[in-house]
């Protein structure tokens, strides 16, 4: 309670009056409202969040510890100092920031803020705006995030790169055509002075073949090199497929001809890859047939770990390419000697089929890269037939990627689960054609039954054939309806039933002669 004391004449005698009020009603609601300030204090402590409470006149009045460890500053540093001044030394970009704060935004925005140490941090604030005037700022550290899209960034460019050069190899045998290509995207991306595709002859004199160079520096496109430093065996290293990132070439132990070389190109960093083209199938061994350089001319420069692998893969690519291009020089000199075309065309075929085992043998995700690239293709077309035909072909490679996929993921490998194949196919099948659930029911009962990859893929094809037709033809105006999948063992044979309740097969179809593209694959498959 409060007791309030009173001097006074009371019946003309001096006489103290003592009132007592009773506060116990105010000291409980005190100490409520004081737990709560201390429970709100605790949170704002605790969150991981930056806040700080800033004035009508923009003065910093209070911060939570996480505004202090992220930033380094005390709020005590901004009793005589302008905290906006500290945070964003650029007065242009100050302003800016200043302009955010007082637009009232609801939505959050990145900055990039100065630390006590100097340091530039990637942060996202946004503001909540009392009654009185004051601004609470609620702000976290995104550097982490930042670097992390940044990396994303790097590696969407990267994979954008590895597609462009496989398209290229793809769609040309013109060898100097796709190292031309290769050097002025890798230029793009990693932002260097030059970039070089340098070709070694049995001598280990180096041609430079193909070139893409910025502006202001020397050419050096054709330039034969006659390098004391590999012919005397330094190229051991490169043969073992060893790469190497200079930063600076006056430190990375280097020898004095080696530097010397480097200087008559102005380089002053550079990253170096070879490219090694294997002997033959039987032979381990591999030839080093040159180098994929980038140089960095204007300085000296740090280099991150995945341009140097970027610059690795791409070899690979190459070494496909020059592969590639060998077989077909060689086919095109076997062509001109050939009387007759017909032995012309088998040759030709039997190299490129040589090339496709070792493509496919060295690249087995091409079918993932070319299913992409259909898809890519069909977003920028409008015609709904040129969509549906790119869609049919995207699913037929997607049947057989799914065949690759089982024959590497299967315990015995070369050979197919067929029930989890088969499940796969009509999944990935009913999600193309953008069925809805419960739709159109699949039913199956299929034999345990193990296929090797030659059998899968017709049977795949097959099966991707009907139930295109069922889910396309079978149940028009969105009809209701099942489609069903038989697999058994008959003896030494295979029998395989697909079916609909849908509104049927024409009566005049001849499966012998359709003008449908997946009938007929579906005939020939089978009797085949």
């Amino acid at each position: 309670m409060i007791a309030s004391l009173q001097y006074l004449t009371f019946n003309n005698e001096a006489a103290i009056l003592t009132v007592f009020y009773d506060i116990n009603d105010r000291k409980n609601l005190e100490k409520q409202l004081q737990e709560q300030n201390d429970f709100l204090q605790i949170i704002f402590e605790s969150i991981p969040l930056m806040i700080a409470l800033i004035d009508p006149n923009g003065k910093l009045q209070w911060v939570n510890q996480e505004w202090e460890n992220v930033l380094g500053w005390k709020i005590q540093h901004f009793q005589t100092c302008d905290v906006f001044e500290a945070l964003y030394p650029n007065p242009e970009y100050r302003q800016y920031v200043i302009n955010f704060i007082q637009s009232a935004p609801h939505n959050w925005s990145d900055f990039r803020t100065q630390v006590r140490d100097g340091r530039l941090l990637d942060t996202s604030w946004t503001n909540v705006y009392l009654s009185n005037g004051q601004i609470i700022g609620i702000g976290q550290d995104i550097t982490e995030r930042k670097r992390t899209e940044l990396a994303l960034k790097a590696q969407a460019e990267q994979e954008q790169l590895m597609r462009t050069v496989a398209q290229r190899i793809r769609q040309s045998l013109h060898l100097q055509d796709i190292l031309n290509a290769t050097v002025e995207e890798v230029r793009d991306l990693l932002g260097v002075d030059r970039v070089i595709v340098y070709q070694f002859d049995l001598e280990m004199i180096g041609t430079i073949v193909a070139e893409s160079l910025q502006p202001g520096w020397t050419v050096s496109l054709g330039v034969k090199i006659h390098d004391t430093c590999f012919q005397t065996g330094a190229a051991v290293e490169y043969y073992q497929g060893h790469k190497r990132a200079i930063a600076n070439i006056y430190e990375a132990g280097l020898t004095d001809c080696h530097i010397g070389l480097l200087e008559k190109f102005e380089v002053k960093a550079n990253l170096v890859v070879p490219i090694l083209l294997k002997v033959s199938s039987k032979n381990p061994g591999c030839h080093l047939w040159g180098l994929l350089v980038a140089h960095q001319c204007s300085g000296f420069r740090e280099w991150e770990e995945n341009q140097l692998d970027l610059l690795d893969q791409l070899t690979v690519q190459l070494a496909i390419a020059i592969q590639q291009s060998s077989i077909f020089e060689q086919a095109q000199i076997e062509l001109v000697q050939r009387q007759k075309a017909q032995v012309k065309l088998i040759n030709a075929l039997f190299e490129k089929e040589v090339l496709l085992k070792e493509v496919h043998h060295r690249v087995k995700n091409n079918f993932q890269i070319i299913s992409t690239l259909l898809q890519l293709q069909s977003q920028t077309l409008k015609d709904p037939e040129v969509i549906k035909v790119l869609r049919e072909s995207q699913n037929r490679i997607e049947s057989i990627s799914l065949i690759h996929k089982n024959s590497y993921t299967f315990a015995n490998i070369g050979q197919i689960d067929i029930v989890d194949y088969i499940h796969n196919l009509a999944a990935s099948l009913l999600t193309s054609y953008q069925i809805s659930p419960g739709r159109i029911a699949l039913k199956t009962d299929i034999d345990s039954v193990s296929l090797n990859v030659d059998q899968a893929i017709p049977c795949g094809l097959v099966i991707n054939e009907l139930i295109s037709n069922a889910l396309k033809h079978a149940f028009p105006n969105q009809q209701v309806g099942t489609i069903s999948i038989a697999l058994r063992n008959v003896g030494n044979n295979i029998e395989m039933t697909i079916q609909d309740n849908g509104i049927g097969l024409p009566d005049n179809l001849d499966w012998t002669n359709t003008d449908s593209l997946g009938l007929s694959l579906v005939y020939d498959l089978v009797t085949e």
